[in-house]
């Protein structure tokens, strides 16, 4: 019997975003055709937003949309230039 192949397996990713004053943080990439309001941070403590997302394994790209004002990562380990002039965060998975 074949082991079932894990190359296609989702792999668990925190995005975590702090900001006391924000009111709404969403994330937005390449994972969800950068809708901006798709996919929704909970706050975990006062200022502290956080999601696990499964995530394919490969390249993507995102920002966070705070109170409607797209946003780069701060804690992004990697990033790259965008079309609109700014950086997107990249994740290797």
């Amino acid at each position: 019997m074949k082991k079932r192949s894990k190359k296609h397996a989702l792999v668990p990713v925190m995005f975590t975003y702090t900001d006391p004053l924000a009111s709404a943080v969403f994330v937005a990439g390449s994972f969800n055709e950068w809708k901006p309001d798709a996919t929704a941070l909970a706050q975990s403590a006062p200022g502290k937003w956080q999601l696990e997302l499964p995530l394919p394994p490969g390249r993507h790209e995102y920002l966070f949309v705070v109170d409607g004002t797209w946003v780069a990562d701060p804690l992004a380990r990697e990033s790259c230039p965008n079309p609109h002039g700014g950086v997107n965060a990249v994740i290797q998975i």
